[in-house]
């Protein structure tokens, strides 16, 4: 029973099987409208889903909402300082697929941000971000047409479940101590470090389970990309951090080759495979010389190892992946986190899926939709294995609320996954179309209007936006 709210009358719940969602034809969907700007761009976004599916399916399919609460608008309903009523966690487990706009972060004690709570109370572990440009959009970049990716970030561990102590606490010089005195000389690969006694301590877990399921989701969605994009890409910082981000790359790598192993290929195993292809007459020492630069100045037992990693390879995979089977395979590589920053810049054509861990995916996700047009058209899902939550991934920007001024762009998007998620495909391929139709002919809102060459005045408003998407989804 619910407190404040009722669902409709009409419809029926999103079950889960196996952490995929199965989907009647009449889904209720519960929705928040979200704070600040919500008040324009959620009544856009709904508008234009409503739109796409009714022209899509007639009358075969119809999403049924269920208006839930949460951040201000929550407070205005319930009370003072609740932020994440009871009710809209029960709706949102009920039911299984919600969709939200902005919602604002608490001032003062209590919860810390309404986004991360809703993500680790519903164990929504990983975050999606696609990055796509639309032709039109203005950018920054010389060639935003090149970039396409989609950033699997990890969304409860590192820095979200990280642990920190204030510098000067009790807690904090004790840790100091323990560290500095019984474990740092005892672990010799930490040589002589020494942390400051006047340090703040933090701690950023990173686990094989929270890792591996991750690259899991990630995988299976590469499978569904067309033949060109099915690739992966692990992000990591494993270079330093050996234990955390290293292991994250070594979990991800394990994860892939296990239970993918016949519908994927590591790049260093293509690289061997390559190489017999080429030359089917070569030695493994030969063939490991090329996998493995400064193989001549490498110790006999490590030049050794590398050649029975090549003979491994070559026995278990050259009658699966071999004579260039491996070439229609998922792809798995990995890339150290700083160079992925500016290889999305310089090659952004040659990355399609990237997997990365919490912080890591944050920097790069909005990095990545700052190139094709920035967060006012940066789509978002949060998704786990027995509820997704989509929604706009920027903020409230209050002093534009209300004004039908905002790009709706972010979660108009945000609900193209969603109907993706749901499998409802020609729905949201329509509203893309609407989007690039809307976009070339310079039919934007005053985000997109202004950097425009020259600068399209007068700019479409929000509602406007959103009816000029609907409009070309004929084109």
């Amino acid at each position: 029973m619910y407190e404040k709210i009722a669902p409709p009358d009409q419809g029926t719940k999103i079950t889960f099987q196996a952490g995929e969602p199965i989907v009647p034809d009449d889904p209720i969907i519960p929705f928040i409208r979200g704070d600040g700007t919500g008040i324009d761009i959620w009544p856009a976004t709904q508008k234009v889903l409503e739109a796409a599916v009714k022209k899509a399916y007639g009358d075969q399919k119809k999403i049924n909402w269920f208006k839930i609460y949460a951040g201000d608008e929550a407070c205005e309903h319930y009370g003072t300082f609740q932020y994440l009523p009871e009710d809209t966690l029960q709706a949102i487990r009920e039911y299984g697929v919600a969709i939200k706009g902005p919602l604002t972060t608490p001032v003062g004690g209590g919860i810390r941000s309404l986004n991360v709570a809703l993500r680790q109370i519903n164990d929504l572990y990983a975050c999606v971000r696609p990055c796509r440009y639309y032709p039109g959009t203005p950018s920054p970049h010389q060639h935003p047409e090149r970039l396409d990716v989609i950033v699997y970030r990890e969304n409860t561990e590192d820095i979200y479940l990280g642990i920190e102590w204030k510098e000067g606490t009790e807690t904090a010089r004790k840790l100091i101590d323990l560290l500095n005195k019984d474990l740092i000389p005892n672990t010799p690969e930490h040589g002589e470090k020494q942390v400051p006694i006047d340090a703040g301590i933090g701690i950023k877990p990173i686990s094989k389970t929270g890792s591996q399921r991750l690259v899991r989701r990630a995988m299976k969605h590469a499978l569904q990309l067309p033949p060109e994009k099915q690739q992966v890409t692990l992000v990591h910082k494993g270079n330093i951090m050996k234990y955390t981000e290293g292991a994250f790359r070594d979990w991800g790598y394990e994860l892939a080759t296990s239970e993918f192993r016949e519908e994927c290929v590591t790049e260093r195993e293509s690289w061997i495979l390559s190489n017999k292809e080429k030359n089917p007459d070569l030695s493994l020492e030969e063939n490991a010389r090329q996998v493995e630069p400064g193989f001549d100045q490498l110790t006999q037992e490590r030049r050794q190892e590398i050649m029975t990693e090549v003979q491994g390879v070559l026995d278990q995979l050259w009658p699966t992946h071999g004579d260039g089977k491996w070439k229609n395979k998922v792809m798995v590589n990995d890339r150290i986190a700083d160079s992925i920053f500016q290889q999305i810049q310089t090659r952004p054509d040659e990355y399609s899926i990237l997997a990365t861990m919490n912080l890591n995916g944050d920097y790069l996700s909005d990095a990545a939709a700052a190139l094709v047009g920035g967060l006012g058209m940066g789509p978002g899902a949060n998704i786990g294995d027995r509820c997704a939550i989509f929604e706009a991934t920027h903020g409230t920007a209050p002093k534009h609320a209300g004004l039908d001024r905002i790009n709706p762009g972010s979660l108009i998007l945000s609900g193209v996954m969603m109907l993706e998620y749901l499998g409802w495909f020609e729905a949201a391929a329509l509203i893309q179309k609407g989007i690039s139709g809307a976009i070339a002919q310079k039919e934007v809102t005053y985000d997109l209007a202004r950097m425009m060459t020259p600068p399209v005045d007068p700019p479409l408003k929000c509602s406007e936006f959103a009816q000029a998407i609907i409009n070309h989804f004929d084109d």
